[in-house]
């Protein structure tokens, strides 16, 4: 059974997968994963480790690498590199031509995808008139919803802040609430102070290619009309500040509240607006490079690292300085294998990926239905906005190898570095829509946002003034932070990843759940049993146990147990993708993290809905979501407890 593993950084993914027949191990000593803590030996690795990531604290070796970063960053910076032009065509071409500098087996990955393009005029229009009314304006950060409607129309237009979650997100939530249009500004607060400077995103509510929604887009070849759910039914645009506030300056009504940071009226029974947006569907070609070096034990497992490689405009921030820590790291690596005997067990690919400014099209779709099965970690660092502040947000199963990374590369880190996957993290679609263990993470500073991103204004300039002139240090600690996750990821004999973590999410949705379900009592009936649910998490808690147990019992000299057991817990996080909810319907199927009626919050919220006799709410489809959400926990339960014996089913 092959397994992924990816990590993300600014720009990158690592992977890691399986599939091809073992070799003879090196001489290497091995790492245990520990109930408490994990103690890591004094290795050959850990003397690696120290030689080629340390070694540049010395200031010769530190300034050549800030040099060679540098030199990177121009090399790989362009005005114009959008998905599917020339000008990404070309970019590609250098990380190909790098890779195979580097001695690595190089290959592409085209396919033909739909993309929103310019309408032939060159711009969407919107305009007011007497007889339609813009009756809403909401500030949507972090969903809080600042105005309410005070006549209820059919029609509605609504006018909302980008920032905090993303423009997805705010679509969504838009329609919820019957509106006909969006129209998205950047939130001055947020986001450069220029006015009238476009703001680019896309509104898909999920990942990959949304008209073949949940496999990968092929070349021309002719698929069932079917597009993914998570596409928006209403108009939505995106437009300037200054068009923004010209907008509420011409409504009456009451004055905007004055923590907005624009001034006008909210508008009034009187102020029409009419939005029209002829955006047109594009086939483009896309590309994705690859380069490989291979394990010495488990070829057929991959650490996939990677990095996005177009943008909007130059895309310093969101694209070069990460292809350039992926050439790198590509280069380093690659050094380490021919010159240091450095011989991973596991392959590592790295990827220079396309299409991720529009939801990584075709990438995600094409590696899930390659190597899902082979269990995947990923990490993103996609930001390079602040001066130190490190962030990191990750699948729970990493946590406890982040924080062992973090005092391996011995970073002085501020604040409490972990934070919650959320929808706009980069490496969110790799857990909630493919089961591959992933994390990103992001340098920050107090602002916490980073002006220019989305913008053609996302510029070297810019991105020096915003990190106060650290983007080559930035770039050497994610560097250093990558290299060590790769590295271990590719060494150790057994994943070290903490199965500990899931358990306690679980416990505590569960217990939320069975708080709230007494007091429903549309629920309860003769034929319901609400403590399905607490023995399949009872199921899980012991399986995690077990697994554990038998690592600590396994020997690590044994290839064909260390392969079995990494199996085990690369299922994981697969199994809580709800095999029972279509891609097309619901993108996102993690039940702890993913997003829908299916998932344990899900049920939370129906409970709560129906608790307020919401009419929209169905106590007959509760309990079916419930039944399936128990029976996904115990599905993830018998896959941890591997043998068909080892099963413990208590339901």
């Amino acid at each position: 059974v092959p397994h992924l593993i990816s990590l993300i950084l600014p720009g990158y993914l690592i992977g890691f997968l399986v599939h091809r027949k073992k070799d003879v191990a090196p001489i290497c000593a091995a790492s245990v994963l520990s109930f408490d803590k994990v103690v890591v030996p004094e290795t050959a690795l850990r003397f690696i480790f120290r030689k080629l990531f340390t070694v540049f604290l010395f200031v010769p070796f530190f300034s050549i690498y800030l040099i060679l970063i540098s030199c990177y960053s121009s090399e790989f910076s362009s005005t114009s590199h959008r998905a599917g032009s020339q000008g990404d065509e070309v970019l590609g071409n250098k990380v190909l031509t790098k890779f195979n500098e580097y001695g690595m087996k190089t290959w592409t990955d085209e396919h033909f995808v739909k993309v929103q393009d310019r309408p032939a005029s060159g711009f969407n229009s919107f305009f007011q008139e007497r007889d339609m009314i813009l009756m809403l304006y909401i500030s949507c950060l972090g969903c809080r919803i600042v105005c309410v409607l005070r006549h209820q129309h059919e029609r509605q237009v609504m006018l909302i802040r980008a920032g905090r979650i993303s423009l997805a997100e705010k679509v969504a939530n838009a329609a919820k609430m019957n509106a006909s249009a969006v129209l998205i500004y950047p939130d001055p607060s947020s986001y450069l102070k220029e006015g009238n400077t476009p703001l680019f995103g896309h509104v898909h509510m999920g990942s990959g290619d949304p008209y073949t929604p949940g496999f990968p887009s092929i070349n021309h070849t002719q698929f069932p009309p079917v597009q993914s759910s998570g596409l928006p039914k209403i108009l939505a645009q995106t437009i300037p500040t200054s068009m923004a506030d010209g907008i509420l300056k011409e409504l009456g009504g009451d004055n905007v509240p004055n923590g907005w940071g624009l001034f006008g009226k909210l508008g009034g029974e009187g102020d029409i607006i009419k939005v029209d947006v002829g955006n047109v569907l594009t086939e483009k070609k896309i590309s994705n490079v690859f380069g490989i070096i291979k394990g010495f034990v488990d070829p057929d497992r991959y650490v996939v690292i990677g990095a996005q490689r177009d943008a909007w405009g130059p895309g310093f921030a969101a694209s070069t300085v990460g292809t350039s820590v992926l050439v790198e790291l590509a280069r380093s690596i690659s050094d380490m294998v021919k010159n240091d005997g450095f011989k991973p067990r596991r392959s590592i690919v790295f990827v220079s990926w396309t299409a991720g400014n529009m939801g990584t099209l075709g990438y995600l779709s094409s590696l899930t239905v390659k190597y899902s099965k082979h269990g995947s970690q990923r990490l993103n660092v996609s930001s390079f906005a602040g001066q130190d502040r490190f962030k990191v947000a990750a699948s729970p199963l990493m946590h406890s190898l982040i924080e062992s990374t973090m005092r391996e590369v011995r970073q002085k880190l501020e604040g409490f570095p972990l934070q919650p996957l959320q929808m706009n993290d980069a490496a969110y679609p790799f857990v909630a829509f493919s089961g591959i263990p992933s994390l990103s993470f992001r340098f920050n500073s107090d602002r916490d946002h980073y002006s220019f991103f989305g913008t053609a204004l996302d510029t070297q300039d810019n991105l020096n003034t915003a990190a106060a002139g650290k983007v080559p240090e930035l770039a050497e600690v994610a560097t250093r932070f990558a290299g060590h996750m790769v590295l271990r990821l590719v060494h150790d004999h057994l994943l070290r990843f903490d199965l500990k973590k899931y358990n306690k999410i679980i416990k505590v949705q569960v217990a939320q759940i069975n708080g709230k379900i007494m007091s429903v009592r549309r629920v309860t009936n003769a034929s319901f049993k609400f403590t399905w649910l607490s023995s399949a998490s009872a199921s899980y808690g012991r399986a995690s146990h077990d697994l554990m147990t038998d690592i600590q019992n396994s020997n690590l000299d044994d290839i064909e147990m260390c392969r079995i057991i990494n199996d085990r817990i690369m299922a994981v996080e697969r199994s809580f993708l709800s095999p029972y909810v279509s891609p097309s319907d619901n993108p996102f199927r993690h039940i702890l993290l993913g997003s829908g009626a299916h998932t344990l919050k899900g049920l939370i919220n129906h409970l709560d809905a129906l608790r307020a006799d919401n009419p929209d709410a169905d106590a007959d489809a509760f309990r079916n979501q419930f039944a399936l959400a128990t029976w996904t926990i115990q599905g993830c339960a018998d896959s941890l407890a591997g043998n068909i014996w080892s099963l413990d089913n208590e339901i």
